[in-house]
């Protein structure tokens, strides 16, 4: 048996020839698409979806900006585009391909039937993830970080067949929950349209992450450095996690605050959302579980209890003082002491 086992590993590890990649992105666009099913919704629905999200946008932009603080002369935010599940996949994979297809070509391996093992795995756990998340996203915006090509203004989306089937399940008012999912991502591309150095700092956080993976390094540095443990990725991975979670609660405190002034279902939509993330399925959970999706969701509401205690205890006027620039943003422990960060940021 000892030694079948040292002629398996012997072939397992040996060289092929070449070198490959770790990931087969055809592979796992066609592995999480099957996990979609059908979707019956034609190329002319969804654009009818879409003319109707930026006629809803139009009317809610005034109040929304009116709420928020206005907009710099010039600054436009973009226009919203509806979205099947296979166009929320294809989007998706182009923002992960934009930070992750650097990484893998300069890690590039020989190839050998083990190579070809851990691809196959790899495959299909980023499949798995793209397609749980394809079913449940509902709307989303695209900063277009990292992003080679100019910035051609079409980043905001609801994916129609998930929205449409959530109203329809949940018998909510399909009008409402548009405007409603409208106004969260609108106030993220004004977050980043108002206030050019947040996009500029994103991409500068990122950077330092990928350049700590793909810097020539012993194999111990190398995996550490995969694994996300090196103190300098430590240090940015948190003003990043701060980063975010105010730019979630933000747009969730705007969400709500707008939504109850201004949508008669707004009573409606919110208690269905508490529902609808606090009813998962046992699969459901485990997947938030063990991906770590559950602490991120745990950072988001973070943030919206730190956007909700300055905006009640000293308006939004103070809030807007987090997007004056990088330093003014609250740093992950601030997040639960607001009155520390206010007196930080005001003097």
């Amino acid at each position: 048996m000892a030694g079948l086992a040292t002629v398996a590993i012997a072939e397992a590890v040996k060289p092929r020839g070449g070198t490959s990649l770790l990931l087969d992105w055809d592979e796992v666009r066609r592995t999480a698409r099957s996990r979609f099913g059908p979707e019956f919704i034609s190329p002319a629905s969804l654009a009818t979806a879409a003319k109707g999200y930026r006629a809803l946008a139009g009317k809610l932009e005034k109040p929304l900006l009116g709420f928020v603080g206005g907009m710099p002369a010039g600054t436009e935010l973009p226009k919203f585009e509806a979205l099947d599940r296979e166009g929320w996949l294809d989007l998706n994979l182009g923002i992960v391909r934009r930070v992750v297809d650097p990484v893998l070509e300069k890690g590039r391996v020989p190839n050998s039937l083990m190579v070809e093992f851990g691809r196959a795995g790899l495959d299909q756990y980023m499949a798995f993830m793209l397609a749980f998340l394809g079913r449940r996203v509902l709307g989303q915006y695209d900063p277009q970080l990292l992003g080679v090509e100019p910035i051609d203004g079409a980043g905001l989306y609801l994916v129609e067949t998930n929205v449409e089937e959530w109203g329809r399940k949940a018998d909510l008012p399909g009008q409402d929950l548009r405007r409603w999912l409208i106004l969260h991502e609108m106030t993220h591309a004004w977050q980043f349209a108002a206030h050019p150095w947040l996009r500029d700092h994103m991409e500068q956080s990122m950077r330092v992450l990928l350049e700590t993976v793909t810097q020539k390094a012993s194999p111990a540095v190398r995996i550490a450095a995969f694994a996300g443990v090196l103190p300098a990725q430590w240090r940015v991975m948190r003003e990043m996690q701060g980063a975010m979670s105010l730019i979630e609660g933000y747009s969730n405190l705007v969400m709500n605050e707008l939504g109850a002034k201004l949508l008669p279902g707004f009573n409606q939509l919110e208690e269905a959302y508490r529902r609808r993330s606090a009813n998962k399925g046992m699969l459901d959970q485990l997947v938030w579980k063990f991906t770590g999706l559950d602490l991120k969701l745990q950072q988001y509401k973070r943030g919206e209890a730190f956007a909700r205690a300055v905006y009640d205890a000293h308006g939004m006027e103070a809030l807007n003082l987090a997007w004056r620039g990088p330093d003014q943003m609250p740093k992950l422990d601030e997040l639960a002491h607001p009155e520390s960060w206010y007196r930080r940021v005001s003097g």
